[in-house]
């Protein structure tokens, strides 16, 4: 209800600047057609209508850009509150169940497991906040340090297997450089959060059992790139640059039940910005998967 009301709206905004743009247009050729003779007169008018319009425009664009913006952000709220509400409802339940009666130890092994899981889910949802808030204010990588990116990536895939409870066929890592050339100069942390980041959306967004299958690469002389791919939902085309906004989640229907923070690459371009690189996405569309590249540069030799 409330997305059909912002729409109407935008649509709103967007009839009222252009009914304003046509009438200063009429007015403008008005003014033309009854000073013609006039020089001073119809150059003023001229300009001055161009202003009108050119200010009409700037507005209205504005206007719009606010409310997409504003739409964004309650989204974000409300899949920070869920990703907050949901695993401490789970963990309160699972307090309550072992406080208001005995259990086997089995089965307190078993709440306890899943506690665990809760809360490292809460501790991702705040530390992704915060690494959000920290991209969007630093300019250059806290402690950076010659680091070999095949290790690193490695650690990232062990971590994500275990945490997702993947079969090591499930989620592959390769790498073309055979253990040479894969340093770089970078915040091990900085790096290893944009990475993790790179599988858990590979992860989220497929279907079914996940499969995803991470390459090392080297991209001419100068660079390295760390390339996910997955075979889930895909990004539609119009969408491969949006999808690194603060805030922004692809539109397709087939994602609508899937919760997320809209800041996972967000965070992945602005660590690789600050250190030299850069991140993109491709993909054939909807249905057909996705693959998000991490690209850095390397370390110059000493």
């Amino acid at each position: 209800m409330r997305i059909s009301s912002r729409r109407g709206t935008i649509a709103f905004f967007v009839v009222l600047g252009a009914c304003l743009v046509a009438v200063a247009v009429v007015l403008n050729i008005s003014w033309i057609i009854l000073n013609v003779r006039e020089v001073a007169k119809l150059i003023i008018g001229a300009v001055f209508f161009l202003m009108i319009i050119a200010g009409l425009i700037l507005n209205t664009i504005f206007l719009v850009r606010e409310i997409r913006r504003n739409e964004q952000h309650d989204s974000f709220i409300n899949a920070v509150t869920h990703e907050l509400k949901t695993p401490l409802a789970s963990i309160r339940l699972y307090l309550e169940t072992l406080q208001s009666r005995p259990i086997s130890e089995k089965q307190q092994r078993e709440f306890y497991r899943i506690m665990h899981e809760d809360t490292d889910r809460l501790v991702a949802t705040v530390d992704q906040v915060l690494k959000a808030a920290e991209a969007g204010q630093k300019h250059t990588p806290g402690h950076a340090v010659p680091l070999e990116l095949d290790q690193l990536v490695e650690q990232c895939v062990d971590l994500a297997r275990s945490r997702h409870h993947l079969a090591p066929e499930l989620m592959r890592f390769s790498s073309s450089l055979n253990g040479h050339g894969s340093m770089v100069n970078g915040d091990p942390d900085e790096l290893r959060a944009a990475v993790t980041n790179l599988l858990d959306n590979a992860v989220k967004y497929s279907r079914g059992d996940p499969h995803v299958e991470i390459a090392l690469l080297e991209a001419g002389p100068n660079h390295l790139e760390v390339r996910v791919r997955d075979r889930g939902v895909g990004i539609p085309r119009s969408e491969l640059n949006q999808i690194f906004k603060r805030f922004y989640r692809v539109r397709a229907r087939a994602i609508a039940h899937i919760k997320g923070t809209g800041l996972g690459l967000f965070i992945v371009r602005s660590i690789a910005r600050r250190h030299g690189g850069d991140a993109y996405a491709e993909s054939e569309g909807e249905g057909h998967g996705a693959t998000v590249v991490l690209k850095l540069p390397k370390a110059k030799a000493a």
